[in-house]
């Protein structure tokens, strides 16, 4: 039977397009540490689950589409905190910060039309750009630059009578990157010159390190009715499965037409939304040591690398991700032949190839996206099992090139 061009053109996640291979490894007796994904271990603030242990309603009913007031107004009052003021038919729930991506770009992107998103970015956003007919068009940032913004000229350059919106991801997924206030700056007068929306994905915002300051796009208040936020608990409360999400924006009439979106899809789940609701009573502290947590894992992660001949990265400021060059010619093969050939003392570490971030075809085949979300000692172990891994894959490479008479090395 025929399929779609639609699902045809879609790639597979390259977080999770190893997974099977990762599950064939651990049914093999092999331990994996998982240095793909973006799930944290920490522990899911207790208010959430008091919240749904609490729960003692007869009926499980349907939510309304906008969301439930508890949770809407446990989101403004989280906002006060960060000096951003919302009122409710500004904030929208959605089914996670992917829905609230999706419903954005379908209300202000017809098909054919374009965004544009600084390279390397969440493999994700072209999902999502995909599913609704948008095409992404990249510019590039740099590892040696921090993966910070070029020049406006080469951000303008992108731009067509196509073009509807910037996507940032601010503190950055893939890179790590905390845009400074004059590069939200730059963001906010180039929307405004050239009539574009501004989506500011802010899942990670709690997460900025070295003292370093943050700056929200909803900061540049003289295009606030052009910015469209992205939010999500899953990071902050490390809640991923709850898929509780938010999107923003003082753009009243944006919120209200993409409602229309919600009612189709009827509502968020019920409990989740009442559990979601209470972690506006998560003591300060929680955010203090998760953070503390992250930042001692970031410079173990950062150190491992360092130590590993002909790496390439730059110090993370930001999230909880790295983006490393390693040493090889292909890192979607060696992540796969990390989970099926080989082994350092029973285990392995399962990596995200890095060409799945780029829209620029080619770009980043040699690269890695690592998450910091395992335990230090895990992660410390992790850096020695890549550090054997990748001696051991170079040694395979330079064998085929051998064999081939070929000099790629």
């Amino acid at each position: 039977m025929k399929l779609s061009k639609r699902i045809e053109s879609m790639q597979f996640s390259p977080i999770r397009k190893l997974a099977p291979f990762a599950a064939e490894a651990r049914k093999n007796g092999k331990k994996v540490y998982g240095l793909n994904i973006g799930q944290p271990d920490i522990e899911t603030p207790r208010e959430f689950f008091e919240a749904i242990n609490n729960f003692d309603e007869k009926v499980l009913a349907y939510a309304g589409s906008q969301g439930i007031d508890d949770l809407l107004q446990s989101f403004i009052n989280y906002y006060k905190g960060w000096n951003i003021n919302f009122e409710k038919d500004e904030l929208m729930i959605t089914y996670g910060g992917s829905e609230a991506i999706m419903f954005s770009l379908m209300a202000i992107c017809d098909v054919g039309d374009e965004i544009i998103i600084p390279e390397p970015f969440y493999t994700n956003y072209n999902g999502f750009s995909q599913c609704a007919g948008v095409n992404v068009v990249s510019f590039t940032t740099k590892a040696e630059e921090g993966f910070h913004l070029p020049k406006k000229e080469e951000i303008t350059s992108k731009i067509t009578d196509k073009t509807r919106a910037i996507l940032v991801s601010n503190p950055g997924n893939p890179t790590g990157v905390v845009y400074t206030e004059e590069e939200i700056r730059l963001l906010a007068d180039i929307s405004k010159e050239y009539n574009l929306y501004l989506i500011a994905d802010e899942v990670y915002r709690e997460f900025v390190y070295d003292n370093l300051k943050y700056t929200s796009a909803l900061y540049m208040e003289d295009v606030q009715d052009r910015v469209i936020l992205i939010d999500s608990i899953s990071k902050r409360y490390s809640a991923c499965g709850a898929r509780i999400g938010l999107v923003a924006s003082k753009n009243k009439v944006l919120i209200h037409q993409i409602l229309k979106l919600c009612q189709s899809r009827l509502c968020v789940p019920t409990i989740e939304q009442i559990a979601a609701a209470n972690l506006i009573n998560t003591p300060e502290s929680y955010f203090k040591e998760v953070k503390n947590e992250y930042d001692k894992r970031r410079n173990i992660l950062f150190d491992g690398l360092m130590k590993i001949d002909g790496v390439v990265c730059k110090k993370p400021t930001g999230a909880f991700y790295v983006m490393a060059k390693l040493p090889i010619d292909n890192a979607d093969d060696f992540a796969k032949w990390m989970l099926t050939d080989f082994s350092y003392d029973d285990k392995t570490v399962m990596v995200a190839p890095a060409e799945g971030f780029y829209g620029t075809k080619g770009a980043g085949k040699s690269e890695v996206r690592l998450s910091y979300c395992i335990k230090s000692d895990e992660l410390e172990d992790a850096m020695k099992v890549l550090k054997y891994g990748l001696e051991e894959y170079k040694k395979i490479e330079n064998s085929r090139c051998e064999a081939a008479s070929c000099k790629c090395l």
